[in-house]
């Protein structure tokens, strides 16, 4: 195993892709997955040098277990990246968003990818004992990591989160030799659109958001299907892994110019009141 990557989140999308890139470039990948049959069907599609873990990522004994695995299938050697991929979105405004909701939305997307990466890091370079480079961790999050769009606050405020531990765990991780590179990616195409369309939004159907909440649905589930192809997104990850000098953050966002440089330069007051013009957020 020259070089050694574990991704999480890999049964589909963006987890799956990034995988098959990583493969097609002789990298050997531990990805994981929530089911058995998802493990099977991982085995079966990148072959020999694909190894399942099966684990969800909230569970801390089961993360360890299969930092185990990995440990003893590398032997004295380092793992060459890690890739914290696994993530969900929570949608709903925050007025009515169940407590409950917004702990399991941060639970996921914040906490488990703390816990995954403190179960890896020895593996990585911190275990001063291995043989080798030290690797890399690759932490994907979203352009909503530093745009905060109405309706996704639980979602984004999780990226904002990541954003800043990202940023914290790659200055401390200095004295060890690992880098961490920040991923934003925009809309791009997965599954996730579908299961949007199919969500369960009758919740806030008597809330005064129902038609402002129901426009923004209908405009990420449409933007969504024309977004970034996964490749894209594969490939911003395996040159975070291996360029020389790889940035600290690479936001990869289609139409680029509109979706990201001139949300970022419009000052507070213009942005909120062009999203609102767009969604239909007026006074009740």
């Amino acid at each position: 195993m020259s070089r050694t990557c574990v991704v999480t989140g890999v049964s589909s999308g963006i987890g799956q892709a990034i995988a098959g890139r990583l493969i097609a470039e002789g990298f050997h990948v531990f990805g994981s997955v929530r089911r058995a049959s998802d493990a099977d069907a991982f085995r079966t599609k990148f072959g020999e040098r694909a190894t399942p873990l099966v684990f969800d990522v909230t569970d801390a004994d089961a993360v360890l277990r299969a930092a185990g695995e990995v440990g003893a299938a590398l032997g004295q050697g380092r793992l060459s990246g890690l890739v914290n991929n696994a993530g969900v979105a929570t949608p709903g405004p925050l007025l009515h968003l169940s407590l409950e909701d917004l702990r399991k939305q941060l639970e996921i997307n914040v906490v488990a990818q703390v816990g995954v990466t403190q179960a890896f890091a020895p593996l990585i370079g911190t275990e001063r004992g291995r043989v080798g480079q030290p690797g890399r961790i690759v932490n994907i999050s979203s352009t909503s990591g530093r745009l905060a769009t109405p309706f996704l606050g639980a979602y984004c405020a999780s990226k904002h989160a990541m954003e800043a531990i990202s940023d914290a765990l790659r200055r401390e991780l200095l004295i060890y030799g690992v880098d961490v590179v920040v991923i934003e990616p925009g809309a791009v195409v997965t599954p996730i659109w579908d299961k949007a369309e199919q969500a369960d939004y009758s919740p806030y159907e008597t809330t005064d958001y129902r038609k402002s909440f129901a426009a923004l649905r209908d405009l990420m589930i449409s933007e969504g299907r024309k977004g970034l192809d996964v490749a894209e997104i594969a490939e911003a990850v395996f040159k975070a892994l291996t360029a020389a000098r790889p940035p600290a953050r690479m936001a990869i966002v289609p139409q680029r110019f509109k979706n990201w440089t001139v949300p970022r330069l419009l000052p507070d007051r213009a942005l909120d009141k062009f999203v609102a013009k767009l969604i239909g957020l007026t006074p009740v």
